[in-house]
């Protein structure tokens, strides 16, 4: 039997193919999906998901979200897929993508390839294995150029190459807290490029895989809240800027009682169009004050 959401989303996808949503127009939002199909929250989010990850709708600020204006044709089986280890993790991060890394099971996987569970498990002992599989060739996407870069375009380099991968795959930047580094060759390479470019300043090993950290922190700590985010819409059935909305009354009761100057003029300062959450543009003025105020061409071991 076909799952809730898979259903939920063909007749989303028929709407959209048939010109009753045409490019541009609002998605019915998590809540009305749930009211609308009588399923849970979590069902309509993972079914809104799965037209995201097609490239039907796409999320736009302030506009919740929308049907897309270029779309992408939804991905088909040219025939039986070949069972090997690559495939077989390539499903798993699909899974994940469209449904978060909850939803990635043998069982799962195996559905999705139309073979038994004991045939996946004779590529992948396990549910970890799956999914250090499945963060290797996630983090194995990033490709750097093979021209000289200046160091301090080779760390924007790999920040912005990671934020990207993060944007594809929202449930990797979630999969391990920060000091505790997967050994997976396509995330050391990118830690690779890091140290090239602060090698031969003179910095001590410490001070070297702490910048190296920082960057990471930067990265990492951002993209966790792509996919909390939709978590949240999918617990409330709200877009932030739907959420902040129902927040109006407690926010201007702040606004006006004089206790909180600064926001009192920071908030009022922004006039009726309010404040743009980019997570894209926070990302790069993070990026570009955080190695301001690390000098790297100026560092020396002494400052180390």
């Amino acid at each position: 039997m076909e799952s809730p959401y898979l259903r939920i989303a063909a007749e989303l996808r028929r709407r959209i193919h048939s010109g009753e949503l045409a490019p541009g127009d609002k998605v019915p939002s998590t809540r009305v999906v749930a009211r609308d199909f009588t399923v849970a929250l979590a069902t309509a989010a993972r079914a809104l998901a799965v037209l995201k990850e097609e490239g039907l709708v796409e999320a736009r600020p302030r506009s919740a979200t929308v049907v897309a204006a270029t779309r992408s044709r939804p991905r088909r089986r040219a025939g039986p897929v070949e069972l090997t280890r690559e495939g077989i993790v390539r499903e798993g991060v699909a899974i994940a993508d469209a449904e978060g890394l909850g939803a990635v099971t043998i069982r799962a996987v195996a559905a999705r390839l139309g073979v038994a569970a004991a045939a996946v498990h004779r590529h992948v002992r396990g549910r970890d294995e799956l999914v250090f599989g499945m963060a290797d060739l996630a983090y194995g996407e990033g490709r750097y150029p093979a021209g000289t870069l200046s160091r301090r375009e080779r760390l924007e380099t790999v920040a912005r190459t990671l934020w990207q991968i993060y944007r594809r795959h929202p449930w990797l930047p979630n999969l391990t807290p920060l000091d505790r580094p997967l050994p997976l060759p396509g995330l050391l390479r990118h830690g690779e490029q890091l140290l090239r470019a602060l090698d031969g300043l003179g910095l001590a090993p410490e001070a070297m895989l702490t910048i190296e950290v920082l960057i990471y922190a930067h990265v990492q700590g951002l993209a966790v809240h792509i996919e909390r985010e939709t978590q949240a819409m999918a617990a409330t059935g709200l877009s932030s800027d739907q959420w902040l909305d129902t927040q109006g009354r407690t926010m201007s009761a702040f606004v006006t009682s004089g206790r909180y100057p600064m926001f009192t003029k920071t908030i009022t300062g922004l006039g009726a169009e309010g404040y743009d959450f980019d997570l894209d543009n926070i990302f790069e003025t993070g990026l570009q004050a955080l190695l301001d105020g690390l000098r790297i061409e100026s560092l020396s071991r002494s400052t180390s």
